[in-house]
This record gives C-alpha cells, sequence and structure tokens, in this order.
C-alpha cells in the first residue's frame, strides 16, 4: 500500500486528474489531502463533487483548511464572507451555479465531517497550516490555528541543523511526531516549485492557488508528483492574486 499526501488544490480539478494519472493510483492506495480544496480556479464545486466520488472507491483523509471553513459557511448560511468573496470565493460561488440544493446539502456534510488533524500509525501527522502548543494538537486551545497558523513552518525554516532531537535546545514541538505535513503557505513564496522539508516538517502547497503546480508526495520514497503549472490549465483565468 502507497500513501501520498496532497497538496492545496483551490479549485484546480485539472491538475489534481493530472497528478493522479501521474501517481497511476490504485485501489490499496491512500491519499491525504492537506485541505484548500476550493477557492482560486473555476472549478472548485466540481472538485468537491470529484473527491466525493473519489473516496468512494479509495482511502482517502480530507484535512480541513481556512478556505474549507469558508465554504462550509456559505453553504451553510448563503452568507458571504468579505475576506472570503475577495480571496477566491467569488470563483467558488460561480461555480456552484449548476448545483443543485441537494447537491450544495452533500457539498456541505462533506465539509462538516472534515477532520482539522490526522495522524496515522506511524505517528505522521497531517495539518493544513500548523500549531502552537508545545505539547501538541491535542492540548491545542484554540482550534482556528490549525488552519491559519504558520508559526510552525517558520519555527522549522529556522531551526538550526545541527541542533538534534535529543538537544533541550530543540523545539519542543516538534518533538511529538515522527513527521508532519502541512499545506497552507505556498513553498513559491520561497521561490521553491516543489514540497520543501524542514526539520521533520514537510511543507506539500506548491502555489496552485497562485502561479504554481499541484503536487503529491508518496510518504515512504518521496517521489514527487507534479501537474503542469495552473495558469496553464486555466489559461483564461487569473487564479488568486492575493494570499
Amino acid at each position: 500500500m502507497r500513501l501520498f499526501a496532497i497538496g492545496d488544490i483551490h479549485g484546480g480539478l485539472k491538475a489534481l486528474i493530472q497528478v493522479l494519472n501521474k501517481i497511476e493510483i490504485k485501489d490499496e492506495d491512500s491519499l491525504v489531502f492537506m485541505g484548500d480544496y476550493v477557492d482560486g480556479w473555476s472549478e472548485s464545486a466540481q472538485v468537491i463533487q470529484f473527491l466525493i466520488e473519489l473516496s468512494q472507491k479509495i482511502n482517502c483523509v480530507f484535512i480541513k483548511g481556512n478556505h474549507d471553513v469558508w465554504c462550509e459557511g456559505w453553504l451553510k448560511s448563503d452568507d458571504v464572507n468579505p475576506v472570503w468573496y475577495m480571496h477566491g470565493g467569488k470563483e467558488t460561488i460561480e461555480s456552484y451555479a449548476s448545483f443543485s440544493k441537494d447537491e450544495k446539502k452533500t457539498h456541505l456534510e462533506f465539509f462538516e465531517n472534515m477532520p482539522l488533524y490526522h495522524i496515522d500509525n506511524e505517528n505522521r501527522l497531517f495539518i493544513h497550516a500548523g500549531f502552537t502548543s508545545m505539547h501538541g494538537v491535542k492540548k491545542e486551545v484554540f482550534k482556528e490555528t490549525f488552519y491559519f497558523d504558520r508559526t510552525l513552518w517558520e519555527m522549522a525554516l529556522t531551526k538550526d541543523r545541527n541542533i538534534n532531537e535529543d538537544s533541550v535546545l530543540y523545539p519542543n514541538r516538534l518533538k511529538h511526531y515522527k513527521e508532519i505535513y502541512i499545506g497552507h503557505t505556498p513553498t513559491t513564496n520561497f521561490n521553491s516549485d516543489i514540497p520543501m522539508h524542514a526539520a521533520n516538517v514537510w511543507n506539500i502547497d506548491t502555489g496552485a492557488a497562485f502561479k504554481g503546480k499541484l503536487s503529491a508526495m508518496d510518504l515512504d520514497s518521496k517521489e514527487v508528483f507534479q501537474s503542469d503549472n495552473l495558469p496553464a490549465l486555466y489559461p483564461n483565468e487569473k487564479g488568486r492574486n492575493k494570499d
């Protein structure tokens, strides 16, 4: 069995299909999606429908991201968060134009059932953004941190590589898990179009919301599979201009 972590999709269904074709996914494989399935490119509703159907065929875990929280709120109440609207919500609302009330209800249930994090049987943590508690995710007070925090990744990037896990100087946040997989902060912000590794943290978000690619990583081999750059797949669209 292979296990893959897949980065932030942001409405890029064409990129998702490209990546899954490159993986040559098998029935016994498992996929962990790092969140932010919507907002950006024009096929957000179609991405959700595709993922629902995919999960009926193979084992999938869908971590909830901040954009998913916003979309869930809109599907539940029809209220439009103005911040969300400016950061891809407009395109997501438009993508639902042809979806029925019952279909939207099914999608709402899909969002509501998403976990905020997942820990597998090898003690690998999957979380959209990060956490701040030095005691790990189960001690986090503010759950919004799971899909908004960037300090975990910032800390991992700045950790001295000469400080090992046995040192008193090693960050306590990083000691709880064998590996930590995140999305949320595009690696393209750091001039990288492939997943980045710092300490025991892997960042799988390679900027699909903007001008980057969608990435999937085989967690055992660390082999990376990528789509084309999203603007090439959606040449008549702009994608998101802001994080």
